[in-house]
């Protein structure tokens, strides 16, 4: 188990070097002047210099990228344009920790509806009940979520009036008012994801269930609950694991339709605003945090993997 998790973790780490490379010199070549962004389009040229100067973007992009690597690894990740020099970290931390909090309440839903709407439509596979969740899943996944968010608002904010419209509970708010606030914006994210967990439960539910383990424990006189229980679930959610960590990166930093359209400051619409302003160090701030919550989910995902397959770690092992 030490060794295949240290092959992971290297692996992750040489992964994050490779995004802070890509992250970085994408944002040396997009266009702007960071001294000009600051001071604006009436400033002097001398000025600018004299700032660019001061921000050390005229150096060589070697000294620029050790510079900015050293820092992040210190916990420094730079000051802000846009925001008047004020420092990166509170702002990607907060739109962080806003994404977490949705991700966290959407995966709480969505995981067990999609791994239990999987199971039952393999235990029913070719049955109504097997066409009737396959269906359902697909026509939820191809449902754009501000096409399904604008529902839900009509529904149950502007109709019903059950639940608020903006995501954003304020500072201060109790735990029970956060999550009303974001059950609204769960929603549409809960129908896109529940079609992909629950066809990949589905598919290694019905492997499993076609497997020698599962006949030998079925002939052996076991009850059938007893089987899926202990045979068929934890083989079956091996696929599903993958799907799971997979969407987690996108739940964290890829929601900017949905934060947009329910007001909702979260890491995905923080790098939209630094990109539209050439904010460059919150850009680049923002993006390699994703990375690292993406390579952590994954390294989660590969332990679940190996706890419940024995056999992966081991083969790795072996090689």
């Amino acid at each position: 188990m030490t060794g295949f998790l240290a092959r992971r973790v290297l692996l992750a780490l040489v992964t994050l070097v490779i995004l802070s490379l890509i992250v970085f010199f994408a944002g040396q070549v997009l266009p702007g002047d960071p001294g000009r962004t600051i001071l604006g389009p009436f400033a002097s040229a001398a000025s600018v210099r004299v700032l660019d100067h001061q921000l050390g973007v005229d150096r060589s992009l070697a000294v620029q990228y050790w510079t900015w690597i050293t820092g992040m690894l210190h916990g420094n990740m730079g000051t802000s344009y846009e925001f008047q020099n004020q420092p990166v970290e509170p702002f990607v931390i907060s739109g962080l920790e806003n994404s977490l909090k949705l991700a966290a309440i959407v995966l709480l839903v969505v995981v067990p509806l999609g791994i239990a709407g999987g199971v039952m439509a393999a235990l029913n596979a070719g049955r109504a009940p097997d066409r009737a969740l396959t269906v359902l899943g697909l026509s939820a996944s191809t449902v754009p979520e501000f096409v399904s968010g604008i529902v839900v608002i009509m529904i149950f904010g502007i109709w019903w009036k059950v639940l608020p419209v903006s995501a954003s509970a304020g500072q201060g708010a109790s735990v029970g008012s956060q999550i009303k606030h974001l059950l609204l914006p769960a929603i549409p994210l809960v129908l896109v994801l529940f079609g992909y967990i629950m066809r990949m439960a589905r598919a290694g539910t019905v492997e499993a269930l076609d497997s020698d383990y599962v006949r030998t424990a079925t002939l052996k006189g076991l009850r059938r609950s007893t089987v899926i229980r202990r045979h068929v679930l934890r083989n079956s959610l091996l696929p599903t694991i993958t799907v799971i960590a997979t969407q987690t990166g996108y739940l964290i930093g890829g929601l900017v339709v949905v934060e947009t359209l329910f007001n909702y400051q979260g890491i995905g619409s923080l790098i939209v605003r630094a990109a539209n302003g050439k904010d460059f160090p919150m850009l680049e701030a923002g993006v390699l945090t994703i990375g690292v919550v993406y390579m952590v989910a994954t390294l989660l995902a590969d332990l679940a993997y190996s706890i419940l397959n024995p056999r992966i770690r081991l083969g790795g092992a072996n090689e």
